[in-house]
């Protein structure tokens, strides 16, 4: 019985280890390891983005992600997408109105919420912030989406 007893307690107790092990790359989870299997789920997320960008804001932010002068902010090279990481994420999912300053320049106008679920916006957001020359440390996730609320 003393075996027995013994054994489960470690099972336990290693038990444990596992599980805060967890916890604390659930915490981790967005910022972008070397990991290959983390990056091939990024890259997977920057693809389903394009399609999404290409389908609902190609239109205004153009190809090239370099918006209009004065009337669609632009997305390329934008110190607005890491310097307000949630008021962006925010604008893909509710849309945006009122007064932005991107790159030196302010922008007045609106953009309607494209109707786009959480994954979608997660995915639009990843190839937005690893495109044209834009770089993030972090990925955003659906979870991430989800706990912005309106």
């Amino acid at each position: 019985m003393k075996i027995t007893l013994a054994t489960l307690t470690v099972f336990i107790l290693s038990g444990f280890g596992y599980l805060t092990t967890l916890k604390s790359h659930q915490e981790s989870y967005s910022i972008i390891p070397k990991n290959a299997d983390f990056q091939d789920e990024l890259k997977k997320s920057i693809e389903r983005g394009e399609t999404v960008y290409e389908d609902f804001c190609m239109q205004c932010h153009l190809p090239t992600g370099e918006g209009v002068a004065g009337v669609y902010p632009p997305l390329a090279k934008a110190d607005y997408l890491l310097k307000n990481r949630k008021a962006a994420i925010h604008a893909v999912k509710y849309g945006l109105k009122g007064e932005i300053t991107v790159n030196g320049s302010t922008y007045n106008s609106v953009m309607t919420a494209p109707g786009l679920y959480d994954n979608e916006v997660a995915d639009v957001m990843n190839y937005i912030l690893h495109s044209w020359g834009n770089s993030s440390p972090k990925m955003v996730t659906e979870a991430e989406v989800a706990a912005i609320k309106e």
